[in-house]
């Protein structure tokens, strides 16, 4: 994967940094995929692009070389270059091809860790900050169970439920990755530092759309949850109150067309309320995790490992087998061929990396050793 910042991948940061909102974003991309040529532009061209005034006087400052934004990308820059650290940017063949379909996705990614993990099949897992020991222990055992079950459990790091989640996963030596509204050389809560460097060590990923040394700010986690929700395949709420920022992730994931699932709760519990009012407004309710795995429509890896060879044999007859060779794909390009919509590749391919049939890289998905030359 790509470290230096090439021209083109230097326009995506500063296009992120330039405090355009989503509408105008989005418009802009449309027009102008190649955000190169925007940043390009002369006066008369801005103008004629529908920018506020004042973001044309942003771009222009910076084609002038005296703009703020030079020293993000240049801190942005110096972070690049240690270990384990990545950027993604909108148009690279890594993007999360599922934070792709959300409305507002993110120009940029700062990863940090195993950044092929964002393309993987997750399930995001939210909740309050301040649970009670019952719904922190829920949140745990069900992060061990699903992390056990193949599933990447992804969050926010926050304290409460979110933390317990992470650790769940770890507990299971599973793979999770946490979403952060700070950049990622700036650890909040700090208290969660050593959680941090688990998830790393454990083959995980620490993800942001802020660049290196943005601070704490309330309205930046808005934000980070729209990503935690467009990663995953659905979001679990396992605790929240009526006001619980959990319920911002929630509807999120409803406006994305994901799968939103809750827990009920005891009705004196202040806590359960937010989950009981999701239950009422439609979402699943999940009492056990094969509940979540029917939902997502996921094989439990029990019953995948008591398959026989016969059974292997069947899933080489999966729609998607016949355009995976020995050469690595990626789920966006296996989405194009065969006409199904990416969350669906995405599901097959879990399918068939826990049937051994599927291999996954960093570089994407290609047949097993084992099966590479069966028809």
């Amino acid at each position: 994967m790509p470290r230096n910042l090439t021209a083109r991948r230097q326009a995506w940061l500063a296009l992120s940094m330039l405090g355009l909102g989503p509408a105008v974003r989005r418009e802009l991309l449309d027009q102008h995929p190649d955000p190169t040529r925007i940043l390009d532009a002369d006066v008369l061209t801005l103008g004629s692009l529908g920018l506020a005034l004042r973001t044309q006087n942003a771009i222009v400052q910076y084609q002038q070389g005296d703009s703020p934004v030079l020293e993000r990308i240049e801190q942005s820059r110096r972070w690049l270059q240690q270990p384990g650290c990545h950027l993604l940017t909108f148009d690279d063949a890594a993007y999360p091809p599922l934070l792709r379909e959300i409305t507002d996705p993110p120009l940029v990614l700062f990863v940090q860790g195993e950044p092929a993990l964002l393309a993987d099949p997750q399930l995001a897992m939210v909740g309050t900050r301040h649970p009670g020991p019952q719904g922190a222990a829920t949140a745990r055992a069900f992060g061990r169970s699903l992390a056990d079950s193949g599933l990447i459990i992804t969050s926010g790091m926050a304290l409460g439920i979110d933390g317990a989640a992470h650790q769940g996963a770890l507990d299971a030596g599973g793979q999770t990755i946490a979403v952060w509204g700070t950049g990622l050389d700036n650890c909040y809560p700090r208290r969660h530092r050593r959680l941090a460097e688990n998830i790393l060590d454990a083959g995980g990923a620490l993800v942001s759309e802020q660049p290196p040394h943005t601070a704490p700010h309330a309205g930046l986690f808005p934000l980070r949850n729209r990503i935690i929700s467009g990663l995953s395949l659905g979001t679990l709420v396992v605790e929240a109150s009526l006001n619980s920022g959990s319920l911002i992730t929630a509807r999120l994931a409803m406006e994305q067309n994901r799968e939103v699932l809750a827990m009920p709760g005891s009705i004196h519990n202040p806590q359960a309320r937010g989950c009981h009012r999701l239950l009422r407004d439609g979402a699943t309710l999940v009492e056990t995790t094969a509940d979540i795995l029917r939902v997502l429509r996921l094989p439990l890896r029990e019953a995948i490992a008591a398959a026989d060879q016969c059974a292997a044999s069947e899933q080489v007859r999966h729609p998607l087998w016949r355009w995976i060779g020995h050469d690595p794909v990626t789920a966006d390009w296996l989405a194009m061929q065969s006409n199904l919509p990416v969350h669906q590749v995405l599901q097959g391919l879990l399918e068939l990396e826990l049937s051994g049939v599927v291999q996954h890289t960093p570089q994407g998905y290609s047949r097993s050793g084992d099966l590479a030359g069966m028809d």
